[in-house]
């Protein structure tokens, strides 16, 4: 999947933002000049054997035991790279867009993302970034939301 393919298919409106190789998603924020508030990151969860793309901002970071309380599971930990290269086909090995519809697995949002206006989020590779208005990423993802990430400044 091309985002910006999968975007335009869809009539969705969104800015390419090309930047200079990143490899987090805070240092992307700083190569885009975007608060890392307003920069969704994406990490892929294993529940209970269930892979969740889990998408949160720049800013923070999963807790794991808020997470599996949100998901009524009985283990929850991050998912491996190998099983990032094996789901996420398309992508370096790292860079996860948010939308983990389009690979088979359910996106779970968390609600400190939702009060941005516009969200920010890697591509496909670790040059790309794309703006667009995160209620239209709702409405095309349709993730579920809950609370599950801390602030780590």
């Amino acid at each position: 999947m091309k985002i910006e393919r999968f975007l335009d298919e869809r009539g969705v409106a969104f800015e390419s933002l090309p930047h200079e190789p990143t490899f987090s998603a805070q240092r992307m924020a700083q190569a885009v000049h975007i608060s890392g508030d307003n920069v969704a990151k994406a990490v892929l969860v294993n529940a209970d054997g269930q892979f969740i793309l889990t998408v949160l901002p720049a800013t923070h970071q999963v807790h794991l035991e808020m997470l599996r309380e949100a998901l009524c599971a009985h283990q929850v930990e991050l998912a491996s790279e190998d099983d990032l290269a094996r789901i996420f086909t398309d992508c370096e090995v790292g860079s996860l867009p948010p939308f983990g519809s389009q690979y088979g697995v359910e996106t779970l949002v968390d609600a400190s993302l939702t009060e941005d206006v516009d969200i920010v989020f890697e591509g496909n590779q670790h040059r790309e970034a794309f703006r667009m208005r995160y209620q239209q990423f709702a409405e095309l993802e349709k993730p579920q939301m809950a609370i599950f990430a801390h602030h780590t400044c």
